[in-house]
């Protein structure tokens, strides 16, 4: 009797003690298991892209010192690629715009298409679009780091005029080149434009601050579109960030780049953004007048901002006022207010100054 107990309680040991002992094995070792894949969470990624070179003299520095500074600093802040989209139309001896591409592509970035005169699609028939398209291809086609990615001109691929976008995107394609999508807009050519209006006033310019507002402004961008892409697609693809070739990019692109890591972002490289098929969209929308995020709510109907609020111009220039240059409206105008995606855009209110505040990056 003794050993029948003997034996049961072992035999009761054996039974409790396997399973434990397989659960504690790895995967590869249970019997009949099979390994599953560790897929690693994707988190925040996002490329740089500058629109509008060659631009002319800023705020700040030379043309050619701006290049200098900018190649710099991406490098200092290890950004291997980025984008610089081209309007060989606006390249002459006075801003050296050949030499200034050629150094950011030799810094290892890459050049796009931005059209040759920079001609808005609303202004002009397709036709005439695609021939400005042309003589932009002739110059760019063989240059060190060129794409054949094509980006619209203030992101107006021709609203809701569907037949001359249809025109234009079929035009594109028989050409060999793909629309190189925005999907973060900030509209950080409109603190440029209003550092260079305050310079030239004689303006005294809170240059902490508008570092603050330049570098805020963009990371919210990038947050705000991130959010609005991953409701239209139901994930997070790479981001494509609009800035443009300005003095104040130049100044504070490293302190953008700091920040956005400091957010959860990883910069990746165009090449690797514009690999995403989130950026082949080859069918119509509605209405297509912005960024990528944008045009597939507006087509899905999605209720709620479709775009950042600082993108309208009053609350932009608002903000400049108050925190840069530290005045306040005093008087306020009255702007057309359009449905998305058309933005709002008026006259600058008139300022008055104002006691200096406390400044920093707001939550």
């Amino acid at each position: 009797m003794n050993l029948l107990r003997q034996a049961m309680l072992v035999g009761g040991i054996v039974l409790v003690a396997l399973p434990l002992a397989w659960a504690f094995l790895p995967r590869g070792t249970v019997p009949g298991a099979v390994a599953q894949p560790v897929v690693a969470p994707v988190g925040k990624r996002i490329a740089l892209s500058f629109d509008d070179v060659p631009r002319g003299p800023g705020a700040f520095y030379t043309p050619s010192e701006r290049t200098a500074r900018l190649i710099a600093a991406l490098r200092a802040s290890g950004v291997e690629q980025a984008a610089f989209f081209a309007n060989p139309g606006r390249i002459g001896a006075s801003n050296d715009g050949a030499a200034r591409l050629a150094a950011y592509a030799a810094a290892g970035h890459v050049v796009g298409d931005h059209s040759f005169a920079h001609r808005d699609l609303r202004a002009v028939s397709a036709q005439a679009f695609l021939a400005d398209v042309d003589r932009a291809e002739v110059w760019l086609k063989g240059k060190p780091g060129y794409r054949p990615w094509f980006r619209f001109p203030g992101l107006n691929q021709g609203g809701r005029d569907h037949a001359k976008r249809r025109a234009v995107v079929d035009g594109l394609a028989a050409r060999g080149l793909s629309v190189a999508w925005v999907t973060a807009d900030g509209s950080d050519w409109n603190i440029e434009g209003q550092t260079i209006a305050a310079r030239r006033a004689g303006q005294a310019i809170d240059e902490a601050a508008l570092r603050d507002l330049y570098v805020e402004t963009m990371v919210q961008s990038a947050d705000f579109s991130d959010a609005l892409l991953r409701r239209v697609t139901g994930r997070s693809p790479p981001q494509m960030l609009l800035l443009h070739e300005t003095d104040v990019a130049a100044r504070y692109i490293g302190d953008l780049v700091a920040a956005l890591r400091r957010d959860g972002w990883t910069i990746v490289t165009a090449d690797a953004a514009y690999a995403d098929p989130v950026y082949r969209q080859s069918g119509d929308f509605d209405s297509a007048n912005g960024t990528l995020p944008e045009a597939i709510a507006w087509q899905q109907r999605l209720p709620g901002p479709l775009y950042y609020a600082r993108n309208d111009k009053p609350v932009a220039d608002r903000l400049f006022a108050e925190r840069v240059l530290h005045r306040t409206p005093v008087a306020a105008l009255r702007c057309q207010v359009k449905r998305h995606p058309w933005r709002r855009v008026c006259s600058q209110a008139a300022f008055a100054p104002r006691r200096p505040l406390p400044l920093g990056i707001a939550a």
